[in-house]
């Protein structure tokens, strides 16, 4: 079959494509852009990408079209496919008919935490041998890929809230019908498509009205508004999971500041001890989660904490990608007030007294819409110096970013400006963590491009 996939280069559209290409289809598809690493992976697969959403991208004419939520009525090539009567489905739809139907799903829902949680989970299925199939919202490291179908029933998936399609304003996650659900966290995000955080709680219970009385749901302790969802009705066994709360069926305990070495706690008696690369207290409690749904898909407590020293994480999620000289720079997907002073303390708390600079990209819906430009004001704290792109268009103003109290702040209108204006400032030992959804107009490699001559220049950096 012949499968046309609009909006091929989103995350989980990508993810779709490379199932689907898995499957034995021809796969083909479209998208306004195109950037790494879902732009690699496609290429990797040998599947064609066609730039822009012109009517000629359906010739020949697909099967079927997958369409991507990015889409919308009065896009040229929906309105040829309408046209045409040629028959489209949504992704999710089609994960579940075509993918997930008979097979034991495990889903990772909330608002921060569901890549990392998944790409944890899927390694620790794999390194005890069950070789799973998933489909996560990044690249794991451990696979080097978003999806696969894997050889046996597991498949995890990442359980998004954003909406299906425009045809299907239900959430994305309402299809998947798992066995077992992680419910990490919830808070007000998506401003584009939620008017309140009320309407995401009733998109959650529905997804919680799919989950059968014999499977479980994982749930953060600690989150209010998931409790608060909670009581609006659940059919599923619950298990609680928590930071340093020991009551609690599954908890975890720091044993460094970083969290990098950390204990499990399961029915208040201690476990393991895990000692793993990655840092921070989110990510604690991530390896946590996957740890509890492991649990339910047969693997021991013991097994998976001694996997997790094995886990490589997601590409963007504080990952490393220059380091010389003392200097590192590190390229970061967070874009929430929320998980920006997540990263920003598991990097300080790993680094000491050494100087952060953060560079952030305000790129997502809701913070062009500016629904976040309060809590922007705390987020940053743990940084020693801050600059902000001025990316139009917003609908705020973002001068008053200038005001946050810990750090040296600095609103900039120009890719060039920023980067020339780092290069003044960065000296031995600063850690410089580039943060965006995106792909911040190449940012990365311009900075890295410029910075590493001068690294190894005789005129070295001062300090």
């Amino acid at each position: 079959m012949h499968i046309h996939i609009l909006g091929i280069c989103g995350t989980f559209m990508a993810g779709v494509a490379a199932l689907a290409r898995a499957m034995n289809h021809d796969v083909t598809g479209s998208d306004a852009g195109a950037y790494p690493p879902m732009s690699t992976q496609l290429a990797q697969l040998g599947i064609g990408i066609a730039v822009g959403y012109e009517p000629r991208h359906l010739n020949p004419t697909p099967d079927l079209i997958i369409v991507g939520n990015a889409l919308s009525r009065g896009n040229p090539l929906v309105e040829c496919m309408l046209r045409a009567r040629i028959p489209y489905i949504s992704g999710p739809q089609w994960l579940y008919e075509q993918v997930l139907a008979g097979r034991t799903t495990l889903a990772i829902a909330g608002t921060h935490g569901k890549t990392t949680t998944a790409s944890i989970l899927a390694w620790l299925l794999e390194d005890a041998g069950l070789a799973p199939g998933f489909l996560i919202g990044g690249v794991p490291q451990n696979f080097g890929v978003s999806a696969r179908l894997g050889d046996t029933s597991p498949f995890v998936i990442e359980a998004d809230e954003y909406d299906t399609a425009f045809f299907d304003k239900r959430s994305k996650f309402v299809h998947y019908r798992p066995h077992v659900a992680v419910l990490n966290n919830l808070e007000y995000d998506h401003a584009d498509i939620f008017k309140s955080i009320e309407d995401i709680k009733t998109q959650l219970h529905h997804f919680i009205r799919t989950i059968a009385d014999d499977g479980c749901l994982i749930v953060n302790r600690e989150d209010r508004q998931l409790h608060e969802t909670l009581e609006l009705g659940v059919w599923t066994p619950i298990e609680e999971f928590s930071i340093d709360h020991n009551t609690t069926l599954w908890s975890a305990t720091a044993v460094t500041e970083d969290c990098r070495r950390h204990t499990v706690e399961h029915h208040g008696k201690r476990v393991a001890e895990v000692q793993w690369t990655q840092m921070g207290r989110h990510n604690m409690s991530n390896a946590l989660a996957a740890v509890a749904a492991a649990y339910h898909a047969g693997v021991t407590v013991e097994q998976a904490c001694r996997s997790l020293a094995t886990y490589q994480p997601v590409k963007r999620r504080l990952q490393c990608i220059y380091s010389d000289r003392g200097v590192h720079v590190y390229d970061d997907f967070a874009h929430h007030p929320t998980a920006i002073r997540q990263t920003l303390a598991a990097l300080r708390a790993a680094t000491g007294s050494d100087r952060i600079i953060a560079v952030f990209e305000p790129r997502s819906n809701s913070m062009r819409m500016g629904v976040y430009r309060d809590d922007l004001l705390t987020a940053f704290d743990d940084a020693d110096m801050v600059w902000i792109y001025n990316s139009p268009p917003l609908a705020w103003d973002i001068g008053n970013m200038r005001n946050i109290e810990a750090s040296q702040v600095y609103v900039v209108d120009s890719i060039d400006s920023i980067v020339e204006q780092l290069l003044v400032e960065i000296r031995e030992g600063d850690h410089v963590i580039i943060m965006s959804n995106g792909d911040f107009s190449g940012i990365h490699q311009r900075l890295i491009g410029k910075l590493e001559p001068r690294l190894k220049s005789s005129t070295a950096l001062h300090s």
